[in-house]
This record gives structure tokens, C-alpha cells and sequence, in this order.
């Protein structure tokens, strides 16, 4: 009965969850308390509210920090220095990284919690994938799936609680699991390889001199001025200033584009700060920023 009462109680807050029926606090407030009212629980349900907020508390506090704190230094460019030595050993090849990815997660996975290995192999490897514009996705299923293996280990939570369950030693348990956990490890990098794979096919191996730049999609990079981009004087692709076309019937003020300054053309009045007057050159407009800021700049 408890059993039923327990995969109900989860099916009915997915269900006011996906269909968005109830917020998701709301809804992990009000389901449990309902459930437990109806499993005959109402006089337990404090001290056990008590007993829960008191086991979770450390690893709720730990995930708050870790959020601000890792959010905040990933802005501030820590990393980095990870990134680049990283960038150094795969070449930029999605391939190497995926795979990178999954044996990072491995190891940090050896301290049994989760938490932790999802707080460093993101904070060390989404600055990367947002780099060479990869997929976050494959990011998030190669961490799963190793995080998945190496959560059987003794100090792991499940294989505890399995084992608190069973009233057996972890040792049980663990010791005939440990071939499988091999294969599957293996397993788990071959996958790794597979969607490597895809996205090297997707986006080919990046080429890096210098870690000067990086291959980006196009529409990363769009010009702070449309209206040049359309009149040709700016490729709204690449944010790249070229001569448009017809540039002699605008005076040659092409250069103006690219230098973001108002010179004076033959027949054009200039104004005592410098900029075009209303003579009869036809001039670009006023304010126009240089190829350097006409486009958000990269971090990187």
C-alpha cells in the first residue's frame, strides 16, 4: 500500500508539474503533505519534515553556494586557464573533448557525491563547449552516465541505502558489481566517442594558432548596426567592414565606415567639431562606432 501510495504521490506532482497545474515549490510543498494526510501520517508529519529538512540542509546550503559562487567565477574568466590548457590538449577537437569530458567525470565521481562532480566538471568543461559552440546536451548526458557508474561505489548513497534496505554489508553488494562497473565504464567512454563524433561532424576540428580565435556559428556574431550590413558596407555574418558596393557614389566615405570618424570629402562643409556639415557630400551618419566595438565583443 505504501509502495502505491509512494509512486502515486510522484506521479501526481509530475503531472501538476509538466502541465505547469502548480509552481514546482508549491508543488513539492503541498503533494507530500496531502499523501502523507491520506497514508494516515498526520501526527508523524513534523517530526518528519523536522528530520528531512535536517539530512538535507548541508547539501542544500553546499548547492546555493555552489551556485553563486561557481556562477560568479566562471563570469569572472577562473577558469580560463583550465579551459586553455585543455584547448591545448585536445586540439580542438569535439571528439577529444566529449571523451575528456566523460573521464573527468569518472574521476571526480570517486568521492560518491554528485553534487560535487557536477559542480566541477561543469564549471571546468561548459566554458569549453560554449567556446567551440557545442552542444550543452552532450555535455549533460556524458556526466550523467558516468556519474551513473560510479555511483555504486560502497560510500555512494544508493548502494548505502540498498544495503540498509536489505540489512546486508555494502561489501556484499559492491564486491560481485565491480566487473559490471568495468564493462560499463567502458561503455560509457564508447558513447562518449560516438557523440564526439557528431559533433566533430557537425562542427569539424577547430583550428586554434594561438588560441587567438575560435570557430563561432554565424549568428553569434551580429553587427551593432544592421543598416550597414544591409547597404553592404558591413558583412553581417562575419562583422567584417569592406567597401560597398557603389562606394564612389557615397564620396569614397567608405573609409569613414571602417574608421568610425566623419572626414571631410570634396564639396562636403564640415562643422567647427569636426563632423560633416550639410554640404553636398552624401556622408554616413553621425556616431557611427569603429569595426572594433560595431559588434559584441567576445570575452574570449
Amino acid at each position: 500500500m505504501l509502495t502505491i501510495l509512494a509512486y502515486s504521490m510522484v506521479v501526481v506532482f509530475m503531472f501538476l508539474i509538466m502541465t505547469k497545474r502548480l509552481p514546482a515549490l508549491v508543488a513539492l510543498i503541498v503533494v507530500p503533505i496531502a499523501f502523507g494526510l491520506i497514508g494516515g501520517f498526520g501526527a508523524g508529519l513534523g517530526p518528519m519534515m523536522l528530520e528531512g529538512i535536517r539530512s538535507l540542509a548541508p547539501t542544500g546550503v553546499m548547492l546555493m553556494f555552489a551556485i553563486l559562487y561557481f556562477g560568479i567565477m566562471i563570469d569572472a574568466g577562473l577558469f580560463d586557464p583550465i579551459v586553455r590548457i585543455i584547448l591545448k590538449l585536445v586540439q580542438g577537437d569535439p571528439m577529444k573533448i566529449v571523451v575528456g569530458t566523460a573521464a573527468l567525470a569518472m574521476f571526480i565521481s570517486l568521492d560518491g557525491d554528485g553534487a560535487t562532480t557536477y559542480m566541477i566538471t561543469v564549471s571546468a568543461m561548459l566554458p569549453l563547449y560554449m567556446r567551440l559552440g557545442m552542444s550543452r546536451l552532450t555535455m549533460a548526458c556524458v556526466i550523467m552516465l558516468a556519474g551513473g557508474v560510479m555511483n555504486i561505489l560502497p560510500w555512494g548513497g544508493p548502494t548505502a541505502r540498498a544495503a540498509t534496505a536489505l540489512g546486508v554489508d555494502v561489501s556484499d553488494i559492491f564486491v560481485p558489481m565491480i566487473l559490471p562497473m568495468a564493462v560499463t565504464a567502458v561503455w560509457v567512454m564508447f558513447v562518449a566517442w560516438v557523440l564526439g563524433m557528431r559533433e566533430r561532424k557537425r562542427l569539424g576540428t577547430v583550428s586554434l594558432p594561438g588560441q587567438a580565435s575560435v570557430k563561432k556559428p554565424a549568428t553569434v556574431l551580429q553587427p551593432a548596426f544592421p543598416e550597414l550590413a544591409v547597404a553592404g558596407a558591413m558583412n553581417g555574418t562575419t562583422g567584417q567592414w569592406s567597401a560597398a558596393p557603389g562606394a564612389a557614389a557615397h564620396g569614397g566615405n567608405v573609409h569613414a565606415f571602417s574608421t568610425g570618424r566623419i572626414e571631410a570629402q570634396p564639396g562636403a562643409a564640415v562643422g567647427p567639431d569636426g563632423s560633416g556639415g550639410s554640404g553636398g557630400g552624401d556622408e554616413p551618419p553621425v556616431g557611427v562606432s569603429s569595426p572594433d566595438t560595431a559588434r559584441p565583443r567576445l570575452i574570449w
